[in-house]
């Protein structure tokens, strides 16, 4: 795996690329992450014949930060447009998580002549989540104190063991980072205030007829329940739907070989069922 600085759409970023050749797949993080939490998929994805991406949404990890950038989903979808404008790969694999399954969701329904496949993983923006759920989680996204840091880890990661003191430590001194303030606050207004008004459940649904549509959620999660990963299966009948055990809301880092395994097998169908169309 390498690592590198970019600018696209004139937002600073960090990459994590593993594989030089190969489908290109880019991960997406969610709230509060970064490029960094997809570090157990990335090489094992490669592997498999694969160029894997992940970058620093604006806002967070070594992105830009402060007043500027867009903090919201139809903001972060132009700067993932902008970055695969950068890569000599088309079609492209999407994978996002939480918020940035919403991200990736967005794009794609947009430009489904420019995406392999889609994975959503405990993704948010399929079915509306509410005000007090809004509330609830854009308040947890300004809330970058080290309490507040520890306290969303033990939420998102269900084996309390994977949340060592030097996780939570790095965690919170990334999101404390000069402008993660203004940034965070920012997409927390957004989140309570209008991210239900960019819910795109239905128009994945009519996407699924022509771009195979893929959902990853872990059994324990509690940010976005396991219901809502079920009924947003019902509703995609085309759509598989993985569910990892002993996996709360970050079911990707938590049982990497599980979801490492899922991806890639998904991935291989998508590539031969084009080959057959």
């Amino acid at each position: 795996m390498i690592s590198y600085p970019i600018v696209v759409d004139g937002i600073s970023t960090r990459v994590l690329q593993a594989g030089l050749a190969g489908d290109a797949v880019v991960f997406v993080h969610g709230t509060g992450g970064r490029a960094g939490r997809w570090e157990r998929n990335l090489d094992a994805v490669a592997a498999a014949g694969y160029r894997c991406y992940a970058f620093d949404l604006p806002g967070h990890g070594f992105a830009t930060k402060g007043a500027g950038p867009a903090y919201s989903v139809p903001g972060y979808a132009a700067v993932l447009e902008a970055f695969l404008d950068t890569l000599d790969a088309e079609p492209v694999s999407l994978v996002g998580t939480s918020i940035g399954g919403h991200v990736v969701a967005s794009y794609a329904v947009g430009h489904q002549d420019r995406i392999a496949s889609l994975t959503l993983v405990g993704s948010m923006g399929l079915v509306p989540i509410g005000d007090e759920a809004a509330q609830r989680i854009g308040k947890g996204a300004t809330n970058q104190s080290r309490e507040g840091v520890r306290a969303k880890l033990h939420r998102v990661i269900h084996d309390p063991r994977q949340v060592s003191d030097e996780f939570a430590e790095e965690e919170f001194r990334v999101n404390n980072s000069p402008g993660a303030d203004v940034s965070f606050q920012q997409l927390g207004s957004y989140i309570a205030g209008r991210l239900d008004q960019d819910v795109v459940g239905d128009r994945v649904a009519a996407l699924a007829e022509r771009v195979p549509v893929q959902l990853i959620w872990g059994a324990e999660d509690t940010t976005v329940p396991l219901s809502v990963g079920r009924a947003v299966a019902d509703a995609i009948p085309r759509a598989s739907l993985t569910v990892i055990d002993a996996a709360a809301h970050t079911c990707y880092f938590e049982q990497p070989a599980v979801f490492n395994q899922a991806l890639v097998e998904f991935l291989a169908a998508a590539r031969a069922g084009a080959a057959t169309r």
